[in-house]
């Protein structure tokens, strides 16, 4: 009897073995990078074009017969939010299956930029250049969920089955704020019901080590405005007598952050950076990599390390700021001044209070005459998921077993995702696995991503979905 189960033991482990092995070889004899190749071609810009033809072609296309190859039953839904591209909910079910996975990535990308990528790059072509694979997509978010998809498709090779439900959604709005999504899985939560979320996009914490993240900052967009008069006056005749809106505007965002970006706004200063995110950012070192920017230490809030001023703090920035026209100044003080600001917050910021603080702030600071408008897009919220989680840390033993060493692990990325979709609308356990990193010129040009980043994103996430269907494995019970 010992024999014959140390003998299946040993079958599954080769069969895992086997399946890493794999997965590995798509990196290396072009597979992977060719399934790539027809997906960046799609110019899937939501920004430029929301609901145009490329975002169908994508789904319909592209996303349609790929998935349906692999067993799963696609439908294309209108969104909710008029406007808006459309979404693909696909799904595979297997008799007997105790464990169900939803996944999401998105289809669309920001702007193609097409005129500022370097010389012999083109945002809608692969190309691969030593260790870097160059395109519009490729780390934001085509190549992330093509990663995943391609995992699976490996367990089904080896394995025959996922031994494991799944449901993906692929959107096509995520880079205009996600419009519809939350609406969408509001109207399907009961369809939607799953046991955790698994997916990927973002960066890893460096271009070395592979990283889970439990969720996101959340992130407002809104403007201030100086409206002082009508009309420029001569600053010769009027320099001394009238106000000048950009130097009123500068003054009260001076009043929002010190000279070194620490928020001066009370109620913008979070209380959840507890000891046990402390616990879990303690060691985490922030590396964009080669051509990533190197991190300023006197920049931010004093007395923080700079992965709890990423992950576990608020973070206020001008976008832009313009006043008089800087193309071609002329010697009169302008009406008029705005700037474009961001916030990023960290859970436990109360998001509909954010711009209502801000207001009275700015009042008590004696600037009534800056207006603060409210966004065009709504906010997106933070999300956090305990780094102790039975699921992160079930995810974290898993990649540490077929990489040979343990994942960073985040509480919450600093970027923004619509994770509260998932965790809040769904009530789920995310898992982000991010198979990208900061310095990858992610909404910008010259995006890409890194080849032992897609390889080792492919063994990570094939032995993930392989552990999640070994009918033997010990897995988190659901509550």
């Amino acid at each position: 009897m010992r024999a014959e189960i140390h003998n299946k033991e040993t079958a599954i482990n080769t069969d895992r073995s086997h399946a890493l092995a794999m997965a590995r070889s798509l990196a290396h004899n072009g597979s992977f990078l060719s399934v790539l190749e027809r997906r960046v071609a799609y110019k899937t810009s939501s920004q430029e074009d929301p609901t145009g033809p490329a975002m169908d072609a994508y789904l319909r296309d592209e996303m349609w017969p790929y998935l349906v190859e692999m067993g799963f039953r696609c439908t294309i839904y209108d969104n909710p939010v008029k406007a808006a591209g459309p979404l693909l909910l696909a799904e595979r079910y297997e008799e007997g299956a105790a464990l169900t996975l939803l996944s999401y990535g998105h289809a669309d990308v920001i702007r193609g930029q097409e005129d500022r990528w370097r010389e012999g790059l083109s945002p809608w072509e692969l190309r691969q250049e030593g260790q870097r694979v160059y395109g519009r997509g490729t780390a934001d978010n085509k190549g992330q969920h093509s990663i995943n998809l391609e995992a699976l498709r490996t367990v089904l090779a080896i394995r025959g089955k996922l031994g494991f439900n799944i449901k993906l959604i692929l959107e096509t709005g995520e880079e205009t704020g996600s419009p519809g999504l939350a609406a969408f899985c509001e109207q399907h939560k009961t369809h939607l019901k799953a046991d955790l979320l698994i997916a990927s996009d973002g960066p890893r914490i460096r271009p070395g080590l592979a990283t889970i993240y439990g969720g996101s900052r959340g992130v407002i967009n809104f403007e201030l405005r100086v409206d002082a008069r009508e009309g420029a006056h001569h600053s010769g005749n009027w320099g001394g007598l009238i106000s000048n809106p950009g130097i009123r505007l500068a003054h009260a965002i001076a009043s929002i952050c010190d000279a070194r970006g620490a928020i001066r706004v009370a109620n913008w200063r979070p209380q959840s950076l507890t000891d046990p995110i402390r616990d879990a950012l303690r060691g985490i070192e922030v590396d964009g990599g080669d051509d990533g920017p190197s991190i300023e230490p006197e920049w931010g809030e004093p007395g923080l390390s700079p992965a709890e001023r990423v992950y576990g703090w608020n973070s206020f920035e001008v976008l832009a700021f313009q006043t008089g026209n800087p193309a071609a100044p002329v010697n009169a003080i302008p009406p008029r001044a705005h700037a474009h600001c961001q916030l990023r917050f960290v859970i436990g910021t109360q998001v509909d209070r954010i711009l209502a603080d801000l207001r009275v702030h700015l009042q008590q600071a004696g600037f009534s005459d800056v207006e603060v408008l409210d966004p065009v897009k709504p906010a997106m919220a933070a999300t956090r998921l305990d780094p102790r989680d039975p699921w992160c840390l079930y995810a974290v033993a898993s990649i540490e077993r077929s990489l040979g060493i343990r994942p960073g692990v985040l509480p919450n990325l600093g970027g923004s995702l619509p994770n509260d979709v998932f965790a809040d609308i769904l009530g789920l356990p995310t898992i982000w696995v991010p198979h990208s990193y900061a310095g990858c010129n992610q909404h910008a040009p010259n995006e890409h991503m890194l080849m032992p980043i897609i390889e080792e994103g492919l063994v990570a996430m094939t032995g993930l979905f392989w552990d999640l269907g070994d009918p033997a494995g010990l897995r988190p019970l659901r509550a």
